[in-house]
C-alpha cells in the first residue's frame, strides 16, 4: 500500500491533497493558481478549488481573484500545523456524511454500534490531531529531499512547472 493510500485512510480524502498544496505553495513563494497546483498535486482543478476554498475560510491559504490571481499562503509554513489543515479539511467532510436512516430493531442495535463506534473514532481522532499539533507544513518540507533541496543553480526547479502555468 502506497503512502499517498495510507494518508487518505488515516484522516479526511482532504487532507493529503491540502498539505501537499500548502507544499507547493510554500516552494512557489507566491501566488499559483489553482490549475498549477493540480498539475503539481495530481489532482482535477476543481476538486482542488474545493480543498483550497476550505483552506481559505479556516485562514491558511488567501485565495486571490483576477488576472495574476490564484492562492497563496496567509501565514508562515512554520506557522500552519498539521493539525491546522487536519481541522480545516474534518469540519469540511463533518458536513457530507449522510444519515442512512432505517427502522426496527436492527437500525436500534446498528444506532448503538454506530454511537459506540463513534465515540471510539472521536478519541481516535483527538489523538491524531493532538499529534500532528507538533508538525507544521516547514516541518515536513525539511525532511522531504525533494522539496528541500531544489536543483542547484536552477532557481526553485520543484515549482517552475507550476509557475511556467500561470
Amino acid at each position: 500500500m502506497s503512502t499517498t493510500n495510507r494518508i487518505a485512510q488515516i484522516g479526511p480524502p482532504r487532507f493529503g491533497v491540502a498539505v501537499h498544496a500548502l507544499a507547493w505553495l510554500t516552494q512557489s513563494g507566491g501566488v499559483l493558481s489553482s490549475a498549477a497546483l493540480a498539475s503539481q498535486v495530481n489532482s482535477h482543478a476543481t476538486f482542488l478549488r474545493r480543498v483550497l476554498q476550505t483552506l481559505a475560510q479556516s485562514g491558511l491559504v488567501e485565495a486571490r481573484e483576477g488576472r495574476d490571481g490564484g492562492y497563496t499562503l496567509a501565514r508562515s509554513p512554520d506557522r500552519i500545523t498539521l493539525a491546522d489543515v487536519y481541522n480545516a479539511v474534518r469540519a469540511e467532510c463533518a458536513g457530507e456524511q449522510a444519515d442512512d436512516g432505517g427502522c426496527g430493531a436492527a437500525a436500534a442495535a446498528a444506532g448503538q454500534l454506530d454511537e459506540v463506534l463513534a465515540r471510539v473514532m472521536t478519541d481516535a481522532e483527538q489523538r491524531t490531531v493532538d499529534h500532528l499539533r507538533g508538525y507544521t507544513i516547514a516541518d515536513i518540507l525539511s525532511q522531504a529531499d525533494e522539496f528541500a533541496k531544489p536543483d542547484e543553480g536552477a532557481g526553485n526547479s520543484c515549482c517552475q512547472s507550476a509557475m511556467d502555468e500561470i
